[in-house]
């Protein structure tokens, strides 16, 4: 008797030890701790959160109005007095014009994304599950715009629309449309075969809770990725509108407008385009390093 209560007392201590040490592998193999374990998606995630920072505080952090005129203050050098990096042909000061176009430029690319993102994913949803005509439609015409290189896509439509924050948001989110309804086509087309798909048309459920409860949810791994690496490209796509005059209107400030105000002056004064130029290349380094790391983590077949 004694025997089979010592028995029955070492089964549940491993049990106990069993189950602590599933507990702990799932919490190793979580999203966050997998990501943490993953060095460049590391230092992407801490530049953008940098620059997100930077962006949210720019009114706090930002010594000057950024619009504040000086011109005898004009092309300071970096490191002058008060002007860490220097002025700009107005003698405004470009450390506050680099925080304030942060958030600008931030604004644009993420809201870009989300355009576009939205419209492609609804668009992939759809053609991908219905397939057909409707299918042959909708990829012509994603092909249709695919076949504008995307700048020229987008000064077409700044040209239409307008210049403008909202404008320049649009015209970023409809060039990315194309993109996003491809990937989410692919993806459609693969997920609406498992299994779990065929069992839930046996019992009657709708197509749209299908494709938003079923199909969507295990295709969004690609979307994020995509979406990440996406903010970078519109990060530079913001900066050449606005480096060819169709982005946001003087005087805000944004990283594109700085380049374009410092070509004119690239003899005299290299700093204002190049301080600008190494903010956008560290941010895009950020989100391209962040979108790396959150494919290797969110891909079944990486191991780490």
């Amino acid at each position: 008797m004694a025997e089979s209560k010592n028995l029955t007392a070492q089964d549940a201590l491993g049990q106990e030890a069993q189950a602590r040490m599933l507990k702990r592998e799932r919490r190793a193999n979580n999203v966050w701790n997998k990501l943490k374990r993953n060095k460049t998606g590391m230092i992407g995630l801490v530049i953008i959160v940098v620059m997100i920072l930077i962006a949210l505080f720019a009114s706090v952090i930002s010594p000057y109005d950024p619009n504040e005129i000086h011109p005898l203050d004009a092309f300071m050098k970096p490191f002058s007095p008060g002007h860490i990096f220097g002025t700009d042909q107005f003698g405004r000061d470009l450390l506050s014009r680099i925080f304030y176009g942060a958030r600008i430029s931030l604004i644009v690319a993420v809201g870009g994304t989300i355009v576009g993102g939205v419209i492609g994913v609804l668009l992939g949803l759809i053609a991908g599950y219905m397939g057909g005509i409707v299918d042959a439609v909708i990829m012509r015409i994603m092909d249709g715009f695919l076949a504008f290189p995307f700048v020229l896509l987008s000064i077409i439509l700044m040209t239409v629309l307008g210049e403008g924050l909202v404008n320049v948001i649009i015209a970023i989110g409809i060039g990315n449309v194309p993109s996003f309804a491809r990937v989410v086509r692919g993806e459609v087309h693969i997920v609406k075969n498992e299994e779990y798909c065929n069992a839930c048309r046996v019992i009657g459920v709708s197509n749209a809770r299908l494709l938003f409860g079923h199909i969507l949810p295990n295709a969004i791994s690609p979307i994020i990725v995509y979406a990440t690496l996406n903010i970078a490209g519109a990060i530079i796509s913001e900066a050449a509108l606005s480096f060819l005059g169709l982005g946001i209107p003087a005087p805000t400030a944004s990283w594109g407008s700085i380049l374009r105000e410092g070509k004119s002056s690239l003899t005299k004064a290299p700093f204002v385009a190049t301080i600008s130029g190494i903010f956008i290349l560290i941010t895009v380094l950020g989100f391209n390093l962040f979108g790396d790391g959150i494919r290797d983590v969110l891909d079944p077949k990486m191991k780490q």
